[in-house]
């Protein structure tokens, strides 16, 4: 046998041990995909880590990929074998790996029950990269330590946001090409296509007015659709998987003045039964904070579909009445 053909034989086994799924405490299972041989996490290190949550039925509860922000967390003293944080305690930077954590150890150990949405699954599944460990230096004081890490993270996410912005045009043209819109675009930058003018009447700043709207992030999730976070749609709300219990659904009031400037330049460009594409810009949308709990996050742009069902004039010189924006629900 040549040396280049036992080399590449010798290749092939180390990846298939690497990729063998072992036992682990308290019923856990794990693969290491790939390892960079570093020194393994452990209690108080800081660490940054990009992950994909799934259930039994292989469906994806949470991806920090689709979110485009990694989780940064301490690693903290294992509460029990087999517990999230003793798996950690087998990784290091720039390992990739697999997970199973037991739900019905976790059980046990914590003396609750399954939460409700895992209540027939066995695992919950983890896929991760350990992206940084941030770890403290030999006899360095705690102060010392937290100061370097707060300088360090800080500077990362600075970093993270400056190519989540580099990336919304990009993101914009696809969503339009994707769904085949040919827009127009406001001075202001938002991208949209009247479908009906609706009356002549225009709303002003204090008016009312009812909306029907679908609200929809403009990156694909895991399954390749773009995701509805709000919608007074009742039907397709459910369809899409969302429980909102207490949702009041049908046309619902929106204060112009009171949402965010793409969504009340959008409202000002049609009247009573008039509708309205629009894909805002996170400018003219949530900024640099997003809405992470509508599921919009940092630096996103999103797309509305709007139509207005009524226009309820306010009193000349009267304030705008407070009303939230639907995306913040």
């Amino acid at each position: 046998m040549k040396k280049g053909i036992i080399i590449l034989v010798a290749a092939t086994l180390g990846l298939a041990a690497c990729n063998k799924e072992k036992k682990g405490a308290g019923g856990l299972l794990y693969t290491i995909h790939h390892s960079e041989g570093k020194e393994k996490i452990k209690e108080g290190d800081i660490v940054k880590m990009n992950f994909v949550q799934k259930n039994d039925k292989d469906s994806v509860l949470s991806s920090t990929y689709e979110s485009e922000m990694p989780a940064v967390f301490p690693a903290q003293k294992k509460m029990y074998a087999g517990d999230m944080n003793d798996v950690l305690t087998l990784f290091g930077e720039g390992d990739s790996a697999t997970f199973k954590v037991n739900l019905d150890t976790m059980a046990t150990n914590s003396k609750q029950p399954k939460p409700e949405q895992f209540k027939n699954d066995k695992y919950i599944t983890f896929t991760v990269k350990i992206e940084k460990v941030f770890k403290k230096n030999a006899n360095e004081a705690d102060s010392s330590f937290q100061k370097r890490a707060t300088e360090f993270f800080q500077a990362d996410f600075k970093a993270t946001s400056a190519k989540q912005k580099a990336s919304e045009p990009a993101k914009i043209k696809s969503f339009i090409e994707d769904n085949k819109l040919n827009v127009k675009t406001s001075p202001s930058g938002l991208n949209y296509i009247i479908e009906k003018p609706g009356s002549a009447d225009r709303a002003t700043i204090g008016d009312t007015l009812l909306v029907n709207y679908v609200g929809r992030i403009t990156k694909k999730d895991a399954k390749g659709k773009y995701k509805i976070f709000d919608t007074s749609d009742e039907k397709l709300d459910k369809a899409e998987g969302n429980s909102r219990p207490g949702k009041p659904y049908g046309p619902q009031k929106m204060a112009v003045g009171q949402t965010v400037p793409g969504f009340d330049e959008a409202l000002k460009m049609i009247g009573k039964g008039g509708k309205i594409k629009v894909v805002i810009p996170s400018k003219l949308g949530y900024g640099e904070q997003g809405a992470p709990q509508a599921g919009i996050m940092p630096n996103s742009p999103i797309a509305f579909d709007l139509e207005i069902v009524d226009i309820i004039k306010g009193k000349p010189g009267a304030a705008a009445p407070q009303m939230p924006a639907p995306v913040m629900r």
